[in-house]
């Protein structure tokens, strides 16, 4: 094991035992090197990578703080590696994605109040609007998420959250049959967002299901390539 995976995985330790809690200072540079048995290099790298991942927070001039360590900002770093995976590997997610934004619906229906039904549909009435496939796929993303936040779970909204950020990479609505595609999936937003305004949790659960089997059946019909240039192209 090097020093640097060494110094990570003990850091990990300290903080997965509770040994340093939520919003705890970590112990001096020179006091845990000697702890960890590593140089101030290792440990300092260690560092970079947990505050990658949102686990530590260096403070400019006061230190290295344990972050708050809320799930939904744990799951949110999954982007990191998330976004590595190529359009076959992404479409194994899928399999995942359907039963969690089901579920989400399913909430969302139960728990929606007037305001979310009114959000909806206003975004719904954009999208229908716009001729932007960059526009088009914002508004899509901002859908998914209200529907999410209205489930009340902050942790699975930044999940599935992670899983769009990387499906918008690949460009559907840009392609000859595009226009088509954006037809059918504002059908099914129409659909969705009409079983959560009729409190009616089953049918929101179905409806989201489909749309987001439909996507994954047009990824790989189509396969795509991916666009780093920008987000916009495929339906939430």
């Amino acid at each position: 094991m090097s020093a640097v995976d060494r110094a990570f995985h003990g850091l990990r330790h300290m903080i997965a035992t509770g040994r340093l809690g939520p919003g705890e200072r970590i112990p001096p540079e020179a006091e845990l090197g000697e702890e960890l048995g590593v140089s101030r290099g290792p440990l300092r790298e260690a560092v970079r990578m947990l505050s990658a991942l949102g686990v530590v927070e260096p403070r400019h001039g006061s230190g290295t703080y344990v972050s708050q360590l809320r799930p939904e900002d744990i799951i949110g770093s999954l982007s990191l590696t998330l976004e590595l995976l190529p359009l076959t590997g992404l479409l194994e997610v899928y399999e995942i994605r359907r039963v969690l934004e089901a579920h989400v619906a399913a909430k969302a229906a139960a728990r929606r109040t007037p305001e979310t039904v009114k959000s909806l549909f206003s975004l719904i009435e954009a999208m229908e609007a716009t001729e932007d496939p960059s526009e088009a796929s914002d508004l899509d993303h901002r859908f998914h998420a209200e529907i999410a936040r209205a489930a009340e779970n902050p942790t699975l909204a930044s999940l599935l959250a992670v899983f769009r950020a990387r499906s918008r990479k690949y460009q559907i609505f840009t392609l000859p049959e595009g226009p088509e595609l954006r037809r059918k999936s504002d059908a099914d937003h129409r659909v969705l967002a009409t079983a959560i305004a009729d409190r009616d949790p089953g049918a929101a659960a179905g409806a989201a299901e489909a749309h987001v089997a439909q996507t994954e059946r047009w990824l790989r019909a189509f396969m795509p390539p991916v666009e780093e240039v920008d987000d916009d192209g495929v339906p939430g």
